[in-house]
């Protein structure tokens, strides 16, 4: 928790920093903190001239906000920069190590702030999905009286995570990952910005910038800290014209691997596209969303189950070889495990993205549950009712006709009492001869 108290008139093009040694205690993303929109990269979505948070932070009208996105896309840097514009007191407070005792402190203290004062005070929650319903509870009179005005940052879906009377009372804003040329752009800016080395020259191959906007995946604390690791570690080795030059190779050490993120909004949002990739029969498309599921450390048996699930739900009988491959997949992969499991969910998944579909089975099921719950239950017919009478002991004459007595293996009966029909087979793959068979049954009984 810290409080953070801003000037209106500094800007990045003329701020200037008295105490270097607490600015180099701090990473770099955070001495770079815009000053200005002109400084902030990325979100033109809502902070171009007319649209909505853009005039809500101009007017000073909003109470609430709550913005949310993947890690290091400007969340905070907004929320400060918010704090500037309206001339606010700002504290910040972590939804993983803040508690009620802690926030009920602050806005005590911002009451006597605006007393002494006039000045606002904002309430910055980062990770506000971590505070509980009670505790999201407890900032609702403060909001409502306007004793506060509060700002929550989250990784995650807040309309999964915020209570919804926190919602209602918050204007939602989504920000995105920044764009290659946006990195880019801000890459640029820092080299030249005296927060960053302190005046020191430095020139930033394209080819560099370039690959860490590729592999930062739109991360801007992440691509900030390989341009700090890169200058640290070059031991200040100047060219000819007493510039620091960070090129490819530079650039390549000073990350570890490539960024991906994977909150639980992926979780859900990557999974669905694998299944509805596999649905519309791409290969291609279901085996790059495996990929990323599995690089970023996916539950292997997880994916396995929805295999099988896919198999039944969207192949069912048109094939029903999938059925079984995806089951001996999903054992296969539990004694074997990673990395070799990779190869086996491959060959789960293009087989059942390119093995013809049917939903019958899944609709055929669908529609009797519905039956059941909506219309009159069915009595079970006398002659397929157990011969046995458990109730009284005796054997009951129920008159059923033995299909195998048949020659053709089949005989006119009844077997529901009524005329009702739920699957209904496709015309591929194996139902089509599914279709076949019941049609040929059809016409026996109606001999």
């Amino acid at each position: 928790m810290e409080t953070l108290l801003f000037e209106l008139e500094a800007s990045c093009e003329n701020s200037t920093i008295n105490n270097e040694n607490i600015i180099d205690s701090k990473p770099l993303a955070a001495r770079l903190r815009p000053r200005t929109f002109d400084c902030y990269v990325g979100q033109k979505h809502l902070l171009a001239d007319g649209k909505l948070l853009k005039k809500a932070i101009e007017s000073d009208t909003f109470s609430s906000i709550i913005l949310h996105g993947p890690p290091g896309v400007g969340k905070t840097s907004l929320a400060e920069l918010i704090a500037l514009k309206t001339n606010s007191n700002f504290v910040r407070l972590s939804g993983v190590v803040s508690k009620v005792a802690d926030l009920r402190k602050e806005i005590k203290s911002a009451q006597q702030i605006r007393e002494l004062t006039g000045r606002k005070t904002i309430i910055f929650i980062d990770e506000i999905h971590r505070f509980n319903k009670a505790q999201q509870d407890s900032l609702l009179p403060d909001i409502e009286s306007g004793n506060i005005r509060f700002i929550g940052a989250t990784t995650h879906n807040p309309h999964f995570f915020v209570i919804p009377p926190l919602l209602s009372r918050s204007l939602v804003f989504a920000l995105n990952s920044l764009t290659v040329d946006e990195i880019k752009e801000l890459l640029h800016k820092s080299i030249k910005d005296d927060r960053a080395f302190s005046c020191l020259d430095i020139e930033l191959k394209p080819d560099a910038a370039e690959f860490w906007a590729e592999v930062c995946e739109g991360d801007a604390r992440r691509a900030l800290n390989a341009l700090e690791i890169a200058v640290s570690t070059s031991g200040l080795k100047l060219d000819s014209d007493n510039k620091l030059i960070i090129d490819i190779e530079t650039a390549k050490d000073a990350v570890q691997g490539k960024s991906i993120n994977y909150s639980s909004d992926e979780h859900f949002d990557i999974i669905s596209a694998f299944i509805k990739s596999m649905r519309g029969s791409d290969p291609d498309a279901a085996v790059y969303w495996l990929a990323r599921m599995l690089k970023s450390g996916e539950d292997i048996m997880y994916i396995a189950r929805r295999i099988v699930i896919f198999a039944s739900e969207d192949i069912g009988n048109a094939d029903p070889r999938a059925i079984q491959l995806a089951t001996s997949v999903m054992q296969a992969v539990e004694m074997i495990g990673m990395p070799e499991a990779k190869i086996l969910l491959s060959q789960a998944t293009t087989y059942c993205a390119t093995a013809p579909k049917s939903n019958s089975s899944y609709q055929a099921i669908k529609d009797a549950f519905e039956d059941v719950e909506k219309n009159r239950i069915e009595p079970v017919p006398i002659y397929l009712k157990s011969s046995y009478c458990k109730s009284s002991g005796e054997v009951v004459d129920t008159q059923y006709k033995y299909p195998h007595d048949n020659k053709e293996h089949h005989v006119k009966q009844a077997y529901l009492g009524v005329k009702k029909s739920f699957y209904k087979p496709g015309d591929f793959g194996y139902e089509r001869k599914i279709k076949e068979r019941m049609n040929y049954w059809k016409s026996l009984n109606e001999k």
